[in-house]
């Protein structure tokens, strides 16, 4: 448990199925939990229609998986948020 400004938070229980996740959001009282570690998600809808074959350096992409392993999200997934984050920077 973590202090924050003399109140103690309890650590968020594991979530296994969307079932338990509705139920502990309907009644558990949230603000009592230490959420300092979350993270905010970006849910992809639109279906992938278009397909892309690129040669990479091995190096290259080995660093890319690497850190997509870091940010929890499968490699292609972050390779296609890092193209989607540097067309919008451009904007």
């Amino acid at each position: 448990m973590r202090k924050k400004s003399g109140i103690t938070r309890k650590k968020l229980p594991v979530v296994r199925t969307d079932r338990v996740a509705e139920s502990l959001v309907d009644s558990a009282d949230l603000s009592g939990y230490d959420l300092s570690r979350m993270r905010p998600v970006r849910f992809e809808f639109a279906p992938k229609s278009a397909r892309l074959n690129m040669r990479l350096p091995e190096d290259l992409l080995t660093a890319v998986k690497d850190a997509a392993a870091e940010s929890g999200v499968p490699y292609q997934r972050f390779i296609r948020q890092l193209l989607e984050r540097a067309l919008a920077e451009q904007k």
